[in-house]
Protein backbone atom coordinates (compact mmCIF):
# COMPACT_ATOMS: atom_id res chain seq x y z
CA UNK A 1 0.00 0.00 0.00
CA UNK A 2 2.90 2.09 0.94
CA UNK A 3 4.55 1.54 -2.36
CA UNK A 4 1.12 2.38 -4.12
CA UNK A 5 1.13 5.63 -2.55
CA UNK A 6 4.70 6.45 -3.22
CA UNK A 7 4.13 5.67 -7.10
CA UNK A 8 1.56 7.72 -7.01
CA UNK A 9 2.60 10.78 -5.63
CA UNK A 10 5.64 10.41 -7.70
CA UNK A 11 3.43 10.31 -10.93
CA UNK A 12 1.87 13.51 -9.68
CA UNK A 13 4.60 15.55 -9.49
CA UNK A 14 6.05 14.29 -12.33
CA UNK A 15 2.25 15.68 -14.01
CA UNK A 16 3.07 18.73 -12.00
CA UNK A 17 6.74 19.16 -13.67
CA UNK A 18 5.55 18.59 -17.01
CA UNK A 19 2.16 20.99 -16.75
CA UNK A 20 4.52 23.79 -15.42
CA UNK A 21 6.84 23.21 -18.06
CA UNK A 22 4.06 22.82 -21.06
CA UNK A 23 2.56 26.26 -19.07
CA UNK A 24 5.69 28.00 -19.14
CA UNK A 25 6.24 26.98 -23.13
CA UNK A 26 3.06 27.86 -24.26
CA UNK A 27 2.91 30.98 -22.58
CA UNK A 28 5.49 32.30 -24.42
CA UNK A 29 3.88 31.12 -27.78
CA UNK A 30 0.48 32.52 -26.41
CA UNK A 31 2.79 35.77 -25.79
CA UNK A 32 4.29 35.31 -29.10
CA UNK A 33 1.37 34.90 -31.24
CA UNK A 34 -0.44 38.09 -29.57
CA UNK A 35 2.38 40.20 -30.55
CA UNK A 36 2.43 38.75 -34.12
CA UNK A 37 -1.05 39.15 -34.45
CA UNK A 38 -1.08 43.06 -33.15
CA UNK A 39 2.09 43.71 -35.39
CA UNK A 40 0.64 41.84 -37.95
CA UNK A 41 -2.91 43.55 -37.94
CA UNK A 42 -1.45 46.77 -37.77
CA UNK A 43 0.98 46.55 -40.80
CA UNK A 44 -1.64 45.58 -42.98
CA UNK A 45 -3.90 47.95 -42.36
CA UNK A 46 -0.90 50.95 -43.04
CA UNK A 47 0.15 49.21 -45.91
CA UNK A 48 -3.90 49.07 -47.20
CA UNK A 49 -3.56 52.81 -46.70
CA UNK A 50 0.06 53.11 -48.04
CA UNK A 51 -0.86 51.19 -51.28
CA UNK A 52 -4.51 52.93 -51.81
CA UNK A 53 -2.72 56.58 -51.86
CA UNK A 54 -0.42 55.13 -54.00
CA UNK A 55 -2.40 53.75 -56.71
CA UNK A 56 -4.90 56.44 -56.37
CA UNK A 57 -2.07 58.93 -57.38
CA UNK A 58 -1.19 56.87 -60.03
CA UNK A 59 -2.64 58.41 -63.59
CA UNK A 60 -5.55 56.19 -65.12
CA UNK A 61 -5.71 54.01 -61.79
CA UNK A 62 -9.56 53.60 -61.56
CA UNK A 63 -10.83 54.20 -57.75
CA UNK A 64 -12.44 50.49 -57.87
CA UNK A 65 -8.78 49.15 -59.16
CA UNK A 66 -6.92 51.27 -56.21
CA UNK A 67 -9.41 49.06 -53.63
CA UNK A 68 -8.97 46.07 -55.06
CA UNK A 69 -5.37 45.83 -54.75
CA UNK A 70 -4.88 47.57 -51.64
CA UNK A 71 -7.31 45.19 -50.04
CA UNK A 72 -5.93 42.06 -51.86
CA UNK A 73 -2.35 43.21 -50.29
CA UNK A 74 -4.09 43.39 -46.48
CA UNK A 75 -5.41 39.70 -46.78
CA UNK A 76 -2.67 38.41 -47.65
CA UNK A 77 -0.40 39.94 -45.12
CA UNK A 78 -3.00 38.34 -42.61
CA UNK A 79 -3.14 35.02 -44.37
CA UNK A 80 0.83 35.20 -43.74
CA UNK A 81 0.34 36.65 -39.81
CA UNK A 82 -2.32 33.96 -39.70
CA UNK A 83 0.65 30.98 -40.86
CA UNK A 84 3.21 32.51 -38.96
CA UNK A 85 0.64 32.05 -35.30
CA UNK A 86 0.09 28.70 -35.72
CA UNK A 87 3.74 28.00 -36.31
CA UNK A 88 4.35 29.44 -32.84
CA UNK A 89 2.07 26.28 -31.57
CA UNK A 90 4.32 23.93 -33.43
CA UNK A 91 1.88 23.17 -36.27
CA UNK A 92 3.21 22.19 -39.46
CA UNK A 93 2.55 25.23 -42.14
CA UNK A 94 3.79 23.76 -44.91
CA UNK A 95 0.66 21.37 -44.81
CA UNK A 96 -1.70 24.03 -44.45
CA UNK A 97 0.05 26.30 -46.96
CA UNK A 98 -0.35 23.24 -49.60
CA UNK A 99 -4.02 22.80 -48.53
CA UNK A 100 -4.06 26.24 -48.78
CA UNK A 101 -3.00 26.25 -52.22
CA UNK A 102 -5.55 23.15 -53.44
CA UNK A 103 -8.55 24.79 -51.95
CA UNK A 104 -7.25 28.25 -54.36
CA UNK A 105 -7.16 25.85 -57.02
CA UNK A 106 -10.99 23.94 -56.67
CA UNK A 107 -12.34 27.54 -55.98
CA UNK A 108 -10.54 28.93 -59.23
CA UNK A 109 -11.66 26.17 -61.21
CA UNK A 110 -15.15 26.54 -59.86
CA UNK A 111 -15.43 30.09 -59.78
CA UNK A 112 -13.70 30.20 -63.43
CA UNK A 113 -16.19 32.38 -65.25
CA UNK A 114 -16.24 34.63 -62.46
CA UNK A 115 -12.72 35.06 -62.20
CA UNK A 116 -12.22 35.57 -66.13
CA UNK A 117 -14.86 38.34 -65.59
CA UNK A 118 -12.49 39.80 -62.77
CA UNK A 119 -9.43 39.37 -64.88
CA UNK A 120 -11.54 41.00 -68.06
CA UNK A 121 -12.69 44.11 -65.06
CA UNK A 122 -8.86 44.86 -64.40
CA UNK A 123 -7.71 45.00 -68.11
CA UNK A 124 -10.46 47.69 -69.05
CA UNK A 125 -9.81 49.50 -65.81
CA UNK A 126 -5.97 49.69 -66.60
CA UNK A 127 -6.31 50.37 -70.21
CA UNK A 128 -9.66 52.11 -70.57
CA UNK A 129 -11.17 51.59 -74.15
CA UNK A 130 -14.32 53.50 -72.17
CA UNK A 131 -15.06 55.19 -69.26
CA UNK A 132 -18.23 56.59 -67.33
CA UNK A 133 -20.31 58.63 -69.36
CA UNK A 134 -19.25 57.59 -72.78
CA UNK A 135 -21.53 55.77 -75.15
CA UNK A 136 -20.18 52.32 -76.66
CA UNK A 137 -21.50 49.22 -78.51
CA UNK A 138 -20.15 45.70 -79.25
CA UNK A 139 -21.95 43.18 -80.89
CA UNK A 140 -24.46 42.33 -78.40
CA UNK A 141 -24.53 45.46 -76.61
CA UNK A 142 -24.48 49.10 -76.58
CA UNK A 143 -25.71 51.78 -74.08
CA UNK A 144 -24.11 54.93 -72.09
CA UNK A 145 -21.69 53.30 -69.12
CA UNK A 146 -22.71 53.84 -65.75
CA UNK A 147 -20.47 52.53 -63.39
CA UNK A 148 -17.54 49.75 -64.38
CA UNK A 149 -16.91 47.53 -61.22
CA UNK A 150 -14.82 44.13 -61.06
CA UNK A 151 -16.84 41.55 -62.19
CA UNK A 152 -19.72 43.65 -64.84
CA UNK A 153 -20.44 46.80 -66.28
CA UNK A 154 -23.19 48.98 -66.17
CA UNK A 155 -25.09 50.49 -68.94
CA UNK A 156 -27.88 52.32 -69.63
CA UNK A 157 -29.64 52.29 -73.03
CA UNK A 158 -30.69 55.02 -75.76
CA UNK A 159 -34.13 54.32 -74.54
CA UNK A 160 -33.55 54.47 -70.65
CA UNK A 161 -33.59 50.62 -69.89
CA UNK A 162 -31.00 49.36 -66.93
CA UNK A 163 -28.32 46.56 -68.83
CA UNK A 164 -25.82 45.11 -67.20
CA UNK A 165 -22.67 43.06 -69.16
CA UNK A 166 -20.32 40.76 -67.84
CA UNK A 167 -16.94 42.09 -68.59
CA UNK A 168 -15.51 38.98 -70.44
CA UNK A 169 -18.42 39.96 -72.71
CA UNK A 170 -16.60 43.15 -73.20
CA UNK A 171 -13.20 42.58 -73.47
CA UNK A 172 -13.55 39.84 -75.80
CA UNK A 173 -15.32 41.64 -78.65
CA UNK A 174 -14.54 44.85 -80.84
CA UNK A 175 -15.91 47.78 -78.95
CA UNK A 176 -17.09 50.91 -80.96
CA UNK A 177 -16.81 54.20 -78.50
CA UNK A 178 -18.61 56.48 -79.92
CA UNK A 179 -17.53 59.27 -77.28
CA UNK A 180 -13.90 59.00 -77.40
CA UNK A 181 -12.81 61.52 -79.98
CA UNK A 182 -13.59 65.02 -79.96
CA UNK A 183 -15.00 65.53 -83.55
CA UNK A 184 -17.05 62.59 -85.78
CA UNK A 185 -17.55 62.52 -89.51
CA UNK A 186 -21.10 62.34 -91.03
CA UNK A 187 -22.25 61.78 -94.91
CA UNK A 188 -25.16 63.10 -96.13
CA UNK A 189 -26.41 62.46 -99.28
CA UNK A 190 -28.51 64.37 -101.93
CA UNK A 191 -30.11 62.87 -104.88
CA UNK A 192 -30.58 65.47 -107.96
CA UNK A 193 -31.40 65.14 -111.42
CA UNK A 194 -28.90 65.21 -114.23
CA UNK A 195 -29.83 68.16 -115.63
CA UNK A 196 -29.72 69.79 -112.87
CA UNK A 197 -26.75 72.52 -112.01
CA UNK A 198 -24.41 70.65 -109.38
CA UNK A 199 -22.37 73.82 -109.10
CA UNK A 200 -24.71 75.94 -107.67
CA UNK A 201 -26.00 72.68 -105.59
CA UNK A 202 -22.54 71.96 -104.01
CA UNK A 203 -22.43 75.83 -103.20
CA UNK A 204 -25.60 75.52 -101.35
CA UNK A 205 -24.49 72.71 -99.64
CA UNK A 206 -21.28 74.77 -98.08
CA UNK A 207 -23.23 77.35 -97.06
CA UNK A 208 -25.61 75.22 -94.60
CA UNK A 209 -23.15 73.35 -93.51
CA UNK A 210 -21.04 76.80 -92.76
CA UNK A 211 -23.93 78.34 -91.14
CA UNK A 212 -25.12 75.12 -89.05
CA UNK A 213 -23.77 75.12 -85.60
CA UNK A 214 -20.86 73.32 -84.50
CA UNK A 215 -19.84 71.96 -87.63
CA UNK A 216 -15.84 71.93 -87.38
CA UNK A 217 -14.13 74.11 -89.64
CA UNK A 218 -11.30 71.55 -89.49
CA UNK A 219 -11.03 69.26 -92.10
CA UNK A 220 -13.19 71.59 -93.97
CA UNK A 221 -17.08 70.02 -95.08
CA UNK A 222 -16.75 69.36 -98.58
CA UNK A 223 -18.60 67.99 -101.71
CA UNK A 224 -18.28 65.21 -104.11
CA UNK A 225 -20.45 62.88 -106.42
CA UNK A 226 -21.03 60.04 -104.79
CA UNK A 227 -23.17 58.03 -107.42
CA UNK A 228 -23.95 59.04 -110.96
CA UNK A 229 -26.44 57.37 -113.31
CA UNK A 230 -28.27 58.64 -116.77
CA UNK A 231 -31.12 60.54 -115.47
CA UNK A 232 -29.66 61.08 -111.45
CA UNK A 233 -26.77 62.53 -109.49
CA UNK A 234 -25.85 61.24 -105.99
CA UNK A 235 -24.23 64.24 -104.10
CA UNK A 236 -22.81 63.87 -100.55
CA UNK A 237 -21.69 66.58 -98.12
CA UNK A 238 -18.94 65.22 -96.01
CA UNK A 239 -18.27 67.11 -92.71
CA UNK A 240 -17.04 66.49 -89.12
CA UNK A 241 -19.48 67.83 -86.09
CA UNK A 242 -17.85 68.03 -82.33
CA UNK A 243 -19.24 64.51 -80.68
CA UNK A 244 -20.67 66.26 -77.50
CA UNK A 245 -23.82 68.02 -80.24
CA UNK A 246 -22.95 65.27 -82.88
CA UNK A 247 -26.84 64.52 -82.57
CA UNK A 248 -28.43 68.07 -82.83
CA UNK A 249 -25.56 68.99 -85.32
CA UNK A 250 -26.68 66.34 -87.94
CA UNK A 251 -29.84 66.93 -87.51
CA UNK A 252 -29.39 70.52 -87.77
CA UNK A 253 -27.76 69.65 -91.28
CA UNK A 254 -30.68 67.53 -92.54
CA UNK A 255 -32.99 70.04 -92.23
CA UNK A 256 -31.27 73.18 -93.58
CA UNK A 257 -30.96 70.59 -96.66
CA UNK A 258 -34.32 69.63 -96.88
CA UNK A 259 -35.52 73.59 -96.60
CA UNK A 260 -32.66 74.54 -99.23
CA UNK A 261 -33.66 71.40 -102.25
CA UNK A 262 -36.97 69.80 -101.36
CA UNK A 263 -38.81 72.76 -99.30
CA UNK A 264 -41.89 73.58 -101.90
CA UNK A 265 -42.05 77.38 -102.25
CA UNK A 266 -44.87 79.09 -100.90
CA UNK A 267 -45.97 80.59 -104.44
CA UNK A 268 -46.07 77.30 -105.80
CA UNK A 269 -49.15 76.09 -107.01
CA UNK A 270 -50.38 73.21 -104.43
CA UNK A 271 -50.31 69.48 -106.22
CA UNK A 272 -53.78 68.05 -107.16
Amino acid sequence: MNQEATDFILASRAAVSQAGALAVHYSFSIIGAIVILIIGWLLAGLLHRWAHRGLRSVHGIDETLAGFFSNLIRYLILILVFITVLGQFGVQTASIIAALGAAGLAIGLALQGTLQNIAAGIMLLVLRPFRVGEYIETSSVSGTVQEIGLFATELRTADGLYRLAPNSTLWNTPVTNYSREKARRHDLSIVLDVKDDLQDAERKLHELARQVPNVEASPAPHTFIADLTDTKVTLTLRYWAGTRHWDETTRAVRRAVKRAFYQQPEDAPARP
